[in-house]
């Protein structure tokens, strides 16, 4: 994993248990800012190590090399004496040397590649950082406008649906005044005969409904 992709995690993570917690933007921000900064001293500590491992495969390289030489003149002063057998050794040996130095020579450049990335990374990272601290108050300054705009808005929101269901229970009550009192003029009055008739054929039409119900569930119990 790369460094900008477990900073990248580290950071998400944060801020979103800060965003569930509804914590404040300006802690968000801050929190950024110090998950950078942070990773910006990891990244200088891991370039500084690879500084100095590039350092020490160096040295070990050129003694390598320096020892191949020395095999490789051994070998020429053994043939000069006609002494083969130890310049077969002598040769046998720098060819060693050879093998050690293609191995130290992989692992410098692997090194130096990753010493690279390094330093593309700490670019990277200290402008972002830059950036950031440089937009630090306008992004507070943006969410502070934004969340007082949704609080009135909210607020205005909350007062028309209060505002309306005031006025619907007024005029519920308006209108149970108003029925009362029209009720309230029939208080103590006797029916007339046209009333008294029409009562009479309610009674009637309610008694002529209760016998056929009672009809329809004698069937249907009988079936």
């Amino acid at each position: 994993m790369g460094i900008f992709s477990r900073f990248s995690d580290i950071v998400n993570s944060n801020i979103n248990s800060i965003l569930e917690k509804a914590e404040d933007p300006e802690k968000i921000v801050r929190l950024m800012i110090q998950e950078m900064e942070d990773t910006l001293v990891e990244v200088r500590s891991s370039a500084a190590r690879a500084i100095a491992d590039k350092k020490e495969l160096n040295r070990k390289l050129a003694a390598v090399e320096a020892d191949g030489d020395q095999w490789q003149a051994k070998a020429e002063l053994a043939i000069n004496k006609g002494r083969d057998d130890l310049a077969k050794a002598a040769l046998a040996e720098k060819r060693r040397m050879d093998e050690s130095s293609d191995i130290l020579r992989e692992q410098y450049m692997a090194v130096e590649e990753g010493l690279d990335k390094l330093n593309e990374d700490i670019g990277r990272l200290e402008d972002k950082l830059a950036d950031a601290k440089m937009r630090q108050k306008a992004l507070i300054t943006r969410h502070q406008t934004a969340s007082h705009r949704l609080e009135v808005r909210q607020k205005i929101h909350d007062y028309k649906i209060e505002d309306a269901l005031v006025r619907f229970e007024q005029f519920e009550r308006k209108m149970e005044n108003v029925e009362g009192r029209v009720e309230a003029f029939d208080l103590g009055r006797k029916k007339d005969l046209a009333q008294e008739f029409k009562d009479l054929e309610h009674e009637e039409s309610v008694e002529k409904d209760f016998e056929e119900l009672k009809r329809r569930m004698t069937e249907k119990s009988g079936n």
